[in-house]
């Protein structure tokens, strides 16, 4: 694993393969998860320029997924769709949790916030169930080292309830922010178009692409 440090000093994994199960979790229990799913719509050929070599951006979105694990902890991650290796799904741009890593939850009332010196949410459900359009295109997520590991999709059959929120990037001012409009929009392929210069995959950067629309959001409570 290797710990880089982004310029307000906060860490973040680049390489770590992800252990979904919470650190304080005895072997054998079962863990109460809420996770919140959110996709915003970007600029293909800026993600473009960021992949690393040998992975292809699948359509122009970047997606923030958290979790709060057993009512005690939170948990952020950032990713993007891609194909690589002949499997289709999901790059891992980075990934948080806990206090370690500044990340803390609040609720009030019916709203959830998550939030850390870089990155705020704000989310509510709105009582409406659903589905996610990319589920039927997604075979799991890749997390970056010499060779990727791949974690296939975690199968939950619990119902999905549509969301409200508001989200902001902090790591420099303009960072990407935005909020749901009430509707899941798709997301299509974009022609390449404008050719950037070629810049390395990482949370800062992604971060400062900016969002054009939520395209939609949910809420998933199960047990892992």
């Amino acid at each position: 694993m290797i710990k880089m440090r982004n310029r307000i000093g906060y860490s973040f994994d680049i390489f770590q393969i992800v252990d979904m199960n919470d650190g304080d979790q005895v072997e054998g229990e079962m863990m109460q998860i809420e996770q919140f799913v959110m996709a915003y719509g970007i600029e293909q050929d800026r993600i473009r320029a960021l992949l690393p070599e040998g992975f292809e951006s699948l359509r122009p979105v970047l997606r923030i997924n958290t979790e709060i694990r057993d009512g005690k902890r939170a948990y952020i991650e950032f990713n993007t769709p891609v194909a690589h290796d002949g499997k289709r799904g999901w790059l891992n741009i980075a990934h948080w949790e806990g206090d370690q890593d500044g990340i803390s939850f609040e609720r009030k009332g019916d709203a959830t916030t998550i939030s850390s010196p870089f990155f705020h949410l704000e989310y509510k459900g709105v009582g409406i169930e659903g589905g996610c359009p990319a589920e039927k295109d997604n075979d799991g997520c890749f997390f970056r080292g010499e060779d990727p590991f791949f974690r296939p999709s975690e199968s939950i059959s619990s119902n999905k309830e549509f969301c409200d929120c508001a989200f902001e990037w902090r790591f420099h001012e303009g960072d990407a922010k935005g909020k749901s409009i009430g509707k899941t929009l798709p997301a299509f392929l974009q022609e390449s178009k404008t050719r950037y210069e070629r810049d390395e995959l990482t949370p800062e950067n992604a971060a400062a692409i900016p969002c054009n629309q939520v395209l939609g959001s949910y809420i998933v409570r199960f047990e892992r």
